[in-house]
């Protein structure tokens, strides 16, 4: 079963304008009805963290299913990269441009790791933020940078490899960064950021639990263990916010655990037709040779049948899978076919991506488990 992303009404793209709102920016709306007014507000993003997924687990996290709570969406497709544009642009992926984990650019002949900002492939990793510049990229301010040019101190608490990395100059700059080396040191530079000015906004990220699912999966007692210690970080977090302030816990994506692997490097009929690969098991963009659109959509059509929608990229715009607007030099980067997972079956390539092949836990379609994704608030 696939849900729609709520864009403009209920998505993590709606999350921060709903908050500069509450701040008095003018210009943003409250899309998701808030109702925050506060000084200091810090948005903590839990990386893998589903809605169902905590739903389902409150002795875990008796602190965060103790909390008034919503549910919000991902975008499609339902990945760290995309989801974390959305939140920093606050723009669907249609507007925003990083519309999945690997892309392909026009002009390009190869495979971009829009989360590491480097080509896919083989060989030494390359940093392309001289060649493909993030600002110019995504090039639509942030809320970050309009949070700052209306007297609002903003500050980004992460692990230090995502200070200055093309993803956060595309879609989260206009943040002083504060480097976490550690649980309590996010939780301590957390404490001080929301400090810092008459007015504070602080995004701060964790992704530990993110990394136990794929190595574990989202159903294993490691998972569990990884929830709870989630659930006290939040509740160290909101125990030493500073009067007049909020606490905003929310997520980039769920996950599922694959009973079944497709696997594209050993799939002739898989791969006729087929220039590049790209996205992620759950959710592939397709570039097809020229003029082979249409026979690549039949072919995986019949061969994957009712688990994977199987789509070419015209519909998937009309569909408003990536937002009600698809910018045109946006929708070139989307694949010619674009295919989704229904069911708990991925795409995998054990060849060109061995590391992602053995992870047990997935995302990026548009069922509910990976779409779907909490909002949880404390006041203090």
């Amino acid at each position: 079963m696939f849900n729609a992303p709520r864009y403009g009404t209920g998505s993590l793209a709606d999350l921060l304008p709903s908050v500069l709102a509450g701040f008095g920016v003018p210009g943003e709306t409250d899309r998701l009805g808030l109702g925050i007014a506060a000084d200091r507000v810090c948005v903590l993003l839990i990386d893998g963290l589903g809605a169902s997924a905590l739903a389902a687990n409150p002795g875990a996290a008796p602190f965060l299913s103790g909390l008034a709570s919503a549910t919000l969406t991902a975008g499609f497709p339902s990945t760290t990269a995309t989801s974390l544009s959305s939140l920093g642009v606050g723009v669907p992926p249609g507007e925003h441009g990083i519309i999945g984990y690997l892309v392909r650019v026009p002009g390009q002949d190869r495979l971009i790791n829009t989360l590491r900002w480097s080509p896919h492939g083989e060989g030494p990793r390359v940093d392309l933020r001289s060649e493909l510049v993030p600002e110019q990229f995504q090039p639509t301010a942030t809320v970050f940078e309009r949070a700052a040019a209306h007297g609002i101190t903003v500050t980004q608490v992460a692990p230090s490899y995502q200070n200055g990395s093309g993803l956060t100059r595309a879609s989260l700059r206009g943040c002083a960064f504060r480097d976490s080396f550690s649980v309590g040191d996010l939780i301590d530079g957390i404490g001080i950021a929301l400090r810092t000015g008459t007015r504070s906004l602080v995004y701060a990220y964790h992704a530990d639990l993110d990394t136990t699912g794929h190595a574990r999966g989202p159903a294993s007692d490691a998972w569990l263990l990884e929830l709870a210690h989630v659930d006290r970080l939040a509740a160290e977090i909101a125990e030493r916010l500073p009067p007049d302030a909020a606490l905003l816990v929310t997520a980039d994506h769920g996950m599922v655990e694959l009973d079944e692997r497709i696997d594209f490097d050993h799939h002739s009929e898989l791969r006729a037709g087929v220039q590049q690969l790209g996205g992620e098991p759950r959710a592939r963009h397709v570039y097809t040779e020229p003029g082979a659109a249409q026979d690549v959509a039949a072919a995986w059509h019949e061969i994957l049948g009712t688990d994977f929608a199987v789509l070419p990229r015209a519909e998937v715009i009309d569909r408003g899978w990536f937002g009600p607007i698809v910018a045109p030099h946006i929708a070139d980067r989307i694949g010619d076919v674009v295919v989704a997972a229904r069911t708990a079956h991925g795409i995998i390539r054990s060849g060109a991506e061995p590391i992602q092949s053995m992870m047990i836990g997935h995302h990026g379609s548009l069922t509910p488990a990976e779409l779907d994704i909490p909002l949880c608030t404390f006041r203090s």
